[in-house]
């Protein structure tokens, strides 16, 4: 849940009055939620421990020798492994997944979204990153916004300063159709027509709704166009819900609308998004609701091919996509990690110390604190406002930036403000039995992105252009046919040249951070990938200066950092955000050369799915 959006009159009783016939859904079989009320008696349970190994992990890695789809839902995951056995690779399978979770995951993404990936592609051993993320439209400037009434927020000197956070207005061209496109004909085998026939399949004949994403399916209020927000859109009412009610777990929900979109697709291409009959929809709904996106925007769209940053952590080598995006800050946390524990903590290592001890927890999260507020200065747009990111991610600079932690004492990083960095989306990644390997993050920025949604079309227009701000001081600050800072991350890890694992973790500003905690979890603590996703995280929000735990670490060691000075509270697992990620292990004894191992995330419905 963002802090934009709030669930209330989401009892039980709401939840049982949604059990029935209507439009797109149809009633489940009983069942029993902790959602409900009464509360079943079965949420006083305690968890079982498992038969070996580390008792609290909630499944073992999932291991296969020809290829692997690691996604948020296990509709989407096995629409992926179809297509590695039926002779796609690892781009198609990242594609027909990703179009799956359209349809069964679809607050979190959508085609009129944004797309980040790093894909290793094995016949050249060269990593590429594609960066198809969405442009603000021709009238977005800040006089339209001061006309409007929107104004830089004092009381936050970060991201989404000022703009409202739903509705048309931040409302982006959107970049993840191009994207799409883009890496199937780079490095895909299959078409549109192949890799989308999973997602029309289920968008028309509709599927039965799990109890994490019935739990995420709220639409948030998106008009009116001054002083947004506080009226649902109609057409995303009529689209969405069924009679009135978001679907229940077990309910099934179909998408008739977002199937036409499909086979639009894969009848025309991207051109049917940028140039047909799509785009004079999206046009059409913009105008009608005071945006300014124009045909011609959508039109002259296109994303970008560039290069990883990159840095080194005890002997291997991590990519992470560069400015806009904000995942060259987990670059900046493991150098700081690298270069500072020694002196924060002598003859001590992150190892050592161990994640029952508060300070290991100290540690990780005031190195955050430092790489954050190096994105928060300079994370923008490249193309308008370069990013000194050779200067930033270099080591001498990770060491000089050591004397600014007291190793007992929790720091400010500014003034205490509101901005909580939330936000949600889906990550996945992919292998084949050629090596290929796909890294890849599509969202909507928000849940239900900007709330608003393309009648007849059936998919939502995110809002990830609320993360520019209206501090015309700023590097980020809005304008026509640039690019927000962006939350979205994806990363990679190389050693001695050869690819090793996927790095992915969804959920706004926690993604930077999450990834630098579970890469330490893998490299520091020894973790393997499912014991790395299902350990205990934190999430600290920068400018109110809060630190998140999930509930157990809180018990462990809340209070100990209270008294070193942390704001800190507990949370539960939506705050923390979702991995999905996958290892190549090179096996000189199997016919294929190595194998795959996967870890997906408890937090999530998701599955590892191989063969």
């Amino acid at each position: 849940m963002t802090g934009r959006k709030t669930r209330a009159g989401r009892a039980g009783a709401v939840v049982l009055a949604c059990w029935m016939l209507s439009g797109s859904g149809e009633a489940p079989a009983a069942q029993s939620s902790c959602d409900a009320i009464p509360r079943p008696a079965f949420c006083t349970a305690v968890r079982g421990d498992r038969a070996e190994g580390w008792l609290a992990q909630s499944r073992s890695e999932v291991m296969a020798p020809h290829g692997m789809v690691v996604a948020s839902q296990p509709l989407a995951a096995q629409a992926g492994l179809a297509v590695l056995q039926q002779g796609g690779n690892a781009i198609d399978a990242a594609v027909a997944a990703a179009a799956v979770l359209n349809v069964v995951e679809p607050m979190m993404v959508g085609v009129a979204g944004d797309l980040f990936t790093i894909i290793y592609v094995a016949k050249e051993k060269k990593l590429y990153a594609l960066n198809a993320s969405g442009m603000a439209p021709s009238g977005a400037t800040l006089a339209h916004f001061a006309e409007l009434g929107y104004h830089a927020d004092p009381a936050n000197w970060g991201p989404g300063s000022g703009m409202p956070g739903g509705g048309i207005l931040p409302v982006t061209v959107p970049g993840s159709v191009w994207g799409w496109e883009a890496v199937l004909k780079r490095f895909g085998t299959k078409t549109f027509n192949e890799v989308l026939a999973p997602a029309v399949d289920y968008a028309e004949n509709g599927f039965p709704v799990s109890e994490r994403i019935a739990h995420d399916w709220v639409l948030p209020p998106a008009l009116p166009l001054r002083g947004c927000c506080s009226e649902r859109d109609p057409d995303s009412v009529k689209t969405w819900y069924i009679a009135g009610r978001p679907p229940a777990p077990g309910q099934r929900f179909r998408n008739p609308d977002l199937a036409r979109t499909f086979k639009l697709l894969q009848q025309q291409g991207a051109d049917a998004f940028y140039r047909g009959e799509i785009a004079k929809a999206i046009v059409a709904k913009s105008t009608a609701l005071g945006g300014t996106m124009t045909l011609d925007d959508l039109a002259a769209y296109k994303g970008q091919w560039v290069e990883p940053a990159s840095s080194s952590y005890h002997g291997v080598d991590l990519f992470e996509l560069p400015p806009p995006s904000q995942a060259w800050g987990t670059n900046e946390i493991l150098n700081v990690l690298e270069a500072c524990v020694p002196k924060w903590a002598p003859g001590q290592t992150l190892a050592s110390l161990g994640p029952s001890n508060p300070k290991y927890w100290h540690l990780l999260v005031e190195a955050k604190k430092l790489a954050y507020a190096d994105l928060y200065k300079y994370n923008a747009d490249p193309d308008t406002s370069p990013v000194p990111l050779a200067r930033l991610l270099s080591k001498p600079y990770a060491e000089s930036l050591c004397g600014k932690v007291n190793p007992d004492r929790a720091s400010v990083r500014g003034p205490k403000g509101s901005n909580d960095g939330n936000g949600d989306t889906i990550v996945l990644s992919a292998g084949d039995r050629d090596g290929n390997m796909v890294s890849w993050v599509n969202s909507n920025f928000d849940e239900f992105g900007s709330g608003i949604t393309v009648p007849g079309y059936g998919f939502i227009l995110h809002n990830r252009g609320s993360l520019f701000t209206l501090d015309p001081r700023s590097p980020n600050a809005i304008a026509p046919h640039k690019r927000p800072y962006n939350t979205l991350s994806a990363g990679f890890v190389m050693r001695d040249g050869r690819p090793l694992m996927t790095v992915t973790l969804m959920g706004g500003d926690m993604q930077a951070q999450g990834h630098a905690q579970i890469l330490a979890d893998v490299f520091d603590l020894g973790a393997n990938l499912q014991a790395a996703s299902d350990m205990a995280r934190f999430r600290h929000s920068q400018i109110p200066n809060v630190l998140r735990l999930e509930s157990s670490l809180f018990r462990l060691v809340g209070s100990r950092l209270t008294a070193m000075g942390h704001d800190v509270r507990s949370a539960n697992g939506k705050d923390l955000g979702g991995v999905q990620w996958l290892m190549y292990t090179p096996d000189a004894a199997s016919p294929t050369g190595g194998f795959y191992r996967a870890g997906s995330d408890h937090r999530k419905d998701g599955q590892a799915a191989g063969w």
